[in-house]
């Protein structure tokens, strides 16, 4: 038995008897509290812990892990992070010890073994997790506890706490780079004075004295500096996988044995200050990939920094501080000029300009009033407006970007798997050559054989080729969002770039959307027609609706709207039917067949409609723009006013009189023919066919069904955003494949150098480390594309 508990390592009381087997031994704790959580950890299958843990536990009359986990098991605290789902609930998480993308290999690889678990997806860059799974098969404090065990603490994503953890996560970096950078300086004075024989002919003893002042320098670099790549290799071993750590570590750890064994024996090479050099350098490499792993995140992913945290609330007519987070649909704030508003909602009264620049990237004021929708983080300019809160905070549409931002960073291109597939492999193939070089130079006598396989090991690791892919993905998707660009979808990126066709929906996505009514023939009294239309067109969102909104309507009953034909329902115990000619299912009169929609009751046609509606004014920039590829314009819309806007855009392939199941055949059609079509649509009936292409873009304005549909969103009505997103797409696969290519090319021009002994550890240690940092640079040309 120890004297002190060996849950806390406090000393033990003199008449403490408390006693758990732990690890096959009888432990002895210090008091009931530290036996009691030492007996869950037990009971949990977790015994690891003590094995593996490098500081004491907190002692259990405080605050110990498992309890402060269990408080997020609280369903009123879940509220405020937990979106549900189903029988699914999801989460944002916070993760600290992410430091390259093997990390997030581990990660999701794990949690996918754990039941209850639905999806995880991983942001490497922004270092965050977004998780689904059903609550009632698995707690969030089994959900955090999973994190702990594979040496990672993943806490709900909050923007402070998250601020909080990179700017903690800095600090160390910066720690551990003054120790090294300090100690590197001293080391590499004694170093240079032994080289060059500052000294006028150093005698043995002053040598050998230098020698053991470098070891004493070099210990705290390698201990303390160095310690981040001990733990990244140490959870990757235990999860039966190489990452790039594992042969940084090997390196470090067999150079300094090797030189430490030197000193104490008198007898070898010393390369105490390539150690620490390599350390140092390798530390600045990750440094500046965290630093620009932050910088590309905070325009992607850290929206929610621009909500407050608290409100006006508007109770009995009087003004009251509450929380922002604490906000529900129903409630009544005030937004007074130059506040932001803090959730999304309906204008209930006033009339103000309001800046919406941080969703949509436009920086043009937008008018507001009583009846039209603003969103939290839009910043007030003008006048106060009362607003009536539409959705709480965790729905709000910030949120909203940010899950699907979250899980787009997650689901990685094609070649993004390659790369990491490439890395893991090379990290063997590394192992096994350092292996091979040390056993060959050994056999033929060489002295300085171990510090030939050290150079290998240095100069070879693929740490570039696992930075490639996430630093260009990062950077371009932190582009586009500056853009107001929101990718749903990792993937879409690479699939962009193999575009060879383009779908083009009309109304609503070339034109405004924006209906007027210039003419009416009719078989009734007019103001009976545009009734009767004005009834059943109440039904529908589509565009063509809002021409009719402004006319008294009757009580329809047995309404039904059928997408992208038309609407039918009974009024007065009379049926009747609006849509297209082909869905009336009447004969149309000659002199009407040139109209858009018609109106039908049980027997004839009675009425037809002319509207007119107006293209956006960058419709003919996006066709000049896609030029290059065959466009088509699909419309459900009759034959002349579809030919007649096809000729203003100079579209040659154009299709009237479709309906939705027609769209989806034409898509299917092209692809059957080796084409991958890019859709772009705005309208209930565009969800399917948006859902079938390759790659579909849709509005902010768009339908709720077509923005789920789509793969990407335009959160401004730019169509002109539309070749800046293919552009991106081009330009992050080729900084992809110049970031491979580089970082292959060096490692298999570095690695001939190497394993011939021309290579020295402190060359290798400059050669990997310029290679991350030419990958990380490279990639953050994506940022300054316009």
């Amino acid at each position: 038995m120890t004297q002190s508990c060996f849950h806390c390592i406090q000393p033990l009381l003199t008449d403490a008897d408390f006693s758990v087997t732990v690890l096959g031994e009888p432990r002895t704790m210090c008091c009931p509290g530290c036996a009691a959580v030492a007996q869950a950890i037990v009971d949990g299958g977790m015994e690891d812990y003590y094995r593996f843990r490098t500081d004491k536990a907190v002692k259990a009359g405080d605050t110990d892990i498992l309890q402060k986990l269990s408080v997020f098991d609280d369903k009123q605290l879940q509220q405020e992070f937990v979106v549900a789902d189903g029988d699914c609930s999801e989460i944002q998480l916070t993760v600290e010890g992410i430091t390259c993308a093997a990390c997030g290999w581990l990660i999701e690889r794990q949690l996918a073994k754990t039941d209850g678990i639905v999806q995880v997806a991983v942001n490497v860059a922004a270092r965050r997790a977004t998780v689904r799974w059903t609550d009632k098969t698995l707690p969030l404090s089994a959900l955090l506890k999973v994190f702990s065990r594979i040496g990672y603490q993943a806490l709900p994503f909050q923007p402070d706490q998250h601020e909080a953890s990179y700017q903690r996560e800095k600090k160390s970096y910066l720690k551990k780079l003054g120790l090294a950078g300090l100690m590197t300086m001293q080391l590499m004075m004694l170093a240079f004075a032994l080289y060059f024989d500052w000294f006028d002919h150093v005698d043995t003893a002053t040598r050998q004295f230098f020698h053991w002042i470098s070891l004493l320098l070099c210990t705290p670099v390698v201990l303390y500096s160095g310690l981040g790549f001990y733990q990244s290799a140490w959870y990757a071993l235990k999860a039966g996988r190489l990452n790039m750590d594992v042969p940084v570590t090997v390196a470090i750890f067999g150079a300094f044995s090797a030189s430490a064994y030197a000193t104490i024996t008198e007898h070898g090479p010393i390369y105490f200050e390539s150690m620490a050099m390599f350390i140092f350098l390798l530390l600045i490499s990750r440094y500046l990939e965290h630093q620009s792993r932050h910088r590309a995140a905070q325009i992607s992913a850290n929206n929610m920094k621009h909500l407050p945290l608290t409100a006006n609330k508007m109770i009995d007519g009087d003004v009251h501080s509450a929380l922002a987070r604490q906000l529900v649909a129903g409630d009544e704030i005030l937004v007074r000029a130059g506040e932001t508003i803090p959730a999304d909602g309906v204008v209930s009264q006033g009339r103000s300009e309001v800046d919406e620049s941080m969703l949509t990237g436009e920086f043009e004021p937008q008018s507001r009033q009583a009846g039209d929708n603003v969103f939290g983080g839009s910043i007030n300019q003008s006048d106060v407006l009362y607003v009536t809160v539409s959705r709480p905070l965790k729905q709000s549409l910030i949120s909203q970007i940010m899950r699907l931002q979250e899980l787009a960073m997650a689901e990685r291109p094609a070649i993004a798997g390659l790369a990491d597939q490439l890395a893991s492999y090379f990290v063997a193939a590394v192992l096994v050559i350092s292996a091979l070089t040390f056993w060959y130079w050994y056999d033929t006598g060489a002295s300085h054989a171990f510090y030939i396989a050290i150079a290998v090991l240095v100069g070879t690791c693929p740490c570039a080729l696992g930075l490639a892919t996430p630093s260009a993905l990062t950077s371009a998707v932190a582009n586009l969002n500056r853009k107001g660009i929101l990718i749903k979808r990792g993937d879409s990126l690479e699939k962009l770039t193999q575009i060879t066709t383009v779908a083009l929906d009309k109304t609503g996505t070339l034109t405004e959307g924006q209906f007027s009514l210039t003419s009416i023939q009719t078989t009734v009294e007019q103001h009976q027609a545009l009734s009767l239309a004005a009834s059943l067109e109440a039904l529908s969102e589509h565009p063509i609706a809002k021409a009719f909104s402004n006319t008294e309507c009757h009580q329809v009953s047995d309404g039904r709207v059928h997408i992208g034909q038309g609407i039918e329902g009974t009024i007065n115990d009379m049926r009747f039917r609006i849509g297209s000619a082909a869905f009336i299912g009447a004969e149309i009169p000659a002199a009407w067949q040139s109209a858009r929609v018609f109106l039908a009751d049980e027997s004839a046609c009675i009425a037809a409609f002319w509207l007119s509606d107006t293209l956006r004014d960058d419709a003919s920039e996006l066709v000049i723009a896609l030029a290059d590829k065959p466009i088509h314009l699909l419309s459900g819309d009759a034959a002349p006013a579809v030919q007649e806007q096809a000729e203003k855009l100079g579209i040659e392939h154009q299709h009237a009189h479709c309906t939705p199941e027609d769209k989806l055949a034409l898509i299917r059609q092209m692809q059957s023919q080796g084409q991958r079509v890019l859709m772009v649509g705005d309208g209930i009936n565009d969800g399917p066919v948006l859902a079938a292409a390759d790659v579909s873009v849709t509005l902010a304005a768009a339908t709720d069904l077509a923005k789920s549909a789509a793969d990407v969103v335009l959160l401004q009505p730019k169509l002109m955003h539309i070749p800046h997103l293919l552009t991106i797409a081009k330009l992050c696969r080729q900084k992809i494949r110049q970031n491979i290519g580089w970082a292959l090319g060096y490692n298999l021009l570095i690695l001939p150098l190497a394993v011939s002994g021309i290579l020295t550890p402190w060359m290798a240690v400059l050669g990997m480390s310029l290679s991350s940092v030419i990958v990380v640079t490279n990639s953050l040309t994506l940022l300054k594309k316009d």
